[in-house]
């Protein structure tokens, strides 16, 4: 298994990891709640995970301009 971090603003791929038999806990996961999950976490056929997470760039982008809080997806 693979985890696979994406952020959700950009899309743009922030790292992977060989998640081997690693834990919810050990993934942060269970800190999310059920909503939280469903949205930021895709489990994939082949037993790969996706995770939604943020980028550098966007976060940045965000700290200089809070009114970007108001779209779901931008290109930086």
């Amino acid at each position: 298994m693979r985890v696979h971090y994406f952020c959700r603003h950009c899309a743009t791929k922030v790292g992977e990891i060989d998640g081997g038999l690693l834990t919810e806990e050990e993934l942060g996961i269970h800190q999310l709640k059920e909503n939280e999950k469903e949205e930021m976490i895709t489990y994939r056929g082949n037993g790969d995970i996706q995770i939604q997470t943020i980028c550098e760039n966007c976060q940045g982008a965000f700290e200089e301009n809070p009114d970007l809080h108001q779209y779901d997806f931008f290109i930086h």
